[in-house]
């Protein structure tokens, strides 16, 4: 790191209750809170109105949006959405990709008092996950909804539950959408009323959960939730006050991490989202170089699989090598734990190109969190760890066994409760009003609280063995993840009530075959070779893998086995492929890999 001040040391304070649980809250100080989101882009189109604030690309370039434009355009579109007859708490949903139009709109709503709720927009342009788009428009109920293309979305926006509500398109084709651009030209004036009865108590955004084990909940989300984590992010990260940053950033904004989390933090420091429309898939990925040949960030926020995929990209470029990590700060990873051969990779090549290995960065949080609520801010050699809470929250630390804890919060950055399920939201808080996560920690050195805590998995996902002896999930798809890099993206661990752990294998790249499972030796002996490896160092049932299928089949968004985050609905997809599950433990199966 170039800078001494980039980051405040850890440094907490822990109270041992009586009941065993542990209270953590950091000893930094929470620096000054803004109000509400538009205080930060009237700030800044007031302070560097020539600064380019959102970017995508058009053409063989980027359109460029200043700070400056950005809020004229905001004031007309707020207007707009008044003049409509829309008031304080109307939802406004985004049915389309990030893209300068869908910024401009969810601050336009935020700067009026609107609400926006952005949604994956695998709901809207895959048929058979209408019926989650159908579920999120009955939850938040919006008075308009926003896409890019309106000809493209046509059968999304033809669905029953979408009738009667107005449509703004970017491009209304020949639909009867009333375009962005005409929106935009709208006299601005009421908007500067409606702005300043605009308070941090208002909602300013739903965010629907990812759906992982139901259907997705949709998160009420603060002014003053966002504001507050921007501040306990600086907090945490003086380098975020200190230079203008800028990112290249593909993460969707109908996630919190994408969609708060970056978005929020280029906004409230005055940075630049250029938005890249590739993504770590085998169709996309070459999208992404592309964008980074023409710009690259000073931080850089991916989940493992893009940062594999990067370093596999920089690897065969020394000119992306070199643009990359020239002026980079940090690199964030969220989502799962990052490979260790790929940090290793990542900091080799960079300390080859600057003389000092990269900063790596993550953290801890949820849609309900708004999100960061545990953080590293200080050097750590290992994937895995997500630090120590931010200034301003507080975790409870519930004893389970064996050093494991299940991890509570509370804080100004906590969300309100879920729209329209009162019953969900008690049932997400305990008697004490802390938020129930569901998530496992352990300490990384029970004996220094100060050096934070480690992701220790879902204590939903973990179960027992026929033997009794408990299979930590998260642990082991991890090392199993590491160990087949290269020849599996993802995977689903089996063996709740049987006597042996096994795994469902999702392949690298397209394979195109027909049948429910892959038997090609060619990819199942490196797949056996490396498992075998991986078992020679297991301690025992609980951590052995002692058979595993590849299925032909990727999980899939329609049925639900997919999220919209890239996620597996273990539940859903464990359910769907039970015959694959009983087949794995059969026996007598050339497919089968058996240990």
């Amino acid at each position: 790191m170039r800078q001494a001040t980039a980051a405040a040391p850890h440094s907490v304070a822990v109270l041992r209750r009586d009941d065993g649980a542990l209270e953590i809250k950091s000893r930094n100080a929470l620096g000054p809170v803004t109000g509400v989101t538009g205080d930060w882009l009237d700030h800044w189109a007031s302070v560097a109105p020539q600064r380019v604030f959102l970017a995508e690309r058009r053409g063989a370039g980027w359109r460029e949006v200043t700070y400056g434009e950005a809020r004229d355009r905001v004031r007309g579109l707020g207007a707009w959405l008044l003049a409509q007859g829309f008031g304080p708490g109307d939802i406004i949903a985004c049915l389309s990709a990030n893209s300068v139009d869908h910024g401009l709109l969810v601050l336009a709503a935020q700067y009026v008092g609107l609400v926006s709720t952005s949604v994956a927009e695998q709901y809207s342009l895959i048929p058979g996950a209408h019926d989650r788009l159908t579920h999120v428009i009955e939850t938040a109920r919006p008075v308009l909804v926003w896409v890019d293309d309106a000809v493209r979305y046509g059968e999304a926006l033809a669905l029953p539950a979408l009738q009667g509500i107005p449509v703004l398109a970017s491009d209304p084709g020949t639909s009867d959408a009333t375009s962005v651009a005409r929106a935009a030209t709208h006299p601005p004036g009421p908007a500067d009323a409606a702005r300043a009865r605009v308070t941090p108590d208002m909602l300013a955004k739903i965010l629907f959960t990812s759906g992982s084990t139901a259907h997705p909940k949709a998160v009420m989300t603060t002014h003053r939730m966002m504001c507050v984590n921007q501040a306990q992010l600086a907090a945490c990260f003086p380098v975020l006050r200190q230079k203008v940053h800028r990112i290249v950033d593909w993460l969707p904004w109908n996630h919190v991490f994408g969609g708060s989390h970056n978005f929020n933090m280029m906004l409230s420091g005055g940075g630049a989202l250029y938005i890249d429309d590739g993504k770590p898939t085998d169709k996309l990925f070459a999208r992404t170089i592309e964008n980074l040949s023409m710009v690259t960030g000073t931080l850089s926020f991916n989940v493992p699989v893009g940062y594999a995929r990067l370093l596999a990209a920089m690897q065969a470029d020394a000119g992306l090598r070199a643009r990359f990590f020239e002026d980079l700060d940090f690199l964030f990873y969220a989502g799962a734990s990052l490979p260790q051969e790929v940090w290793t990779g990542l900091e080799d090549m960079g300390r080859a190109e600057t003389g000092e290995a990269p900063w790596f960065i993550s953290s801890w949080g949820m849609t309900e969190t708004s999100p960061c609520t545990v953080v590293v801010h200080e050097k750590v050699s290992r994937s895995g760890i997500i630090g120590v809470p931010v200034p301003g929250a507080q975790i409870k630390l519930i004893p389970e066994d064996e050093g494991r804890y299940e991890l509570r919060c509370k804080g100004p950055n906590i969300m309100p409760g879920y729209l329209g399920q009162a019953a969900k939201t008690a049932e997400s808080f305990d008697a004490e009003g802390w938020l129930i996560t569901g998530d496992a920690v352990r300490f990384v050195d029970p004996g220094d609280p100060d050096r934070g805590l480690a992701f220790d998995g879902r204590i939903s996902e973990d179960f027992k063995l026929t033997s009794g002896t408990w299979v930590r999930v998260a642990a082991l798809r991890g090392q199993v993840t590491t160990a087949l890099n290269g020849l599996v993206v993802d995977l689903v661990i089996t063996g709740h009530d049987r006597d042996a752990l096994g795994v469902l294998l999702v392949p690298a790249g397209a394979r195109g075959a027909a049948g429910e499972v892959l038997s090609d030796r060619a990819l199942l002996d490196p797949i056996r070779d490396r498992l075998a490896a991986l078992a020679a160092q297991s301690t025992g049932s609980s951590t052995r893998i002692a058979r595993a299928l590849v299925m032909a089949e990727p999980p899939s968004l329609a049925e639900g086995e997919m999220t919209a985050k890239g996620n597996i609905n273990i539940r859903k997809l464990l359910t769907r492929r039970a015959a694959l599950v009983e087949r794995l433990y059969a026996g007598r199966d050339p497919a089968v890999i058996e240990l």
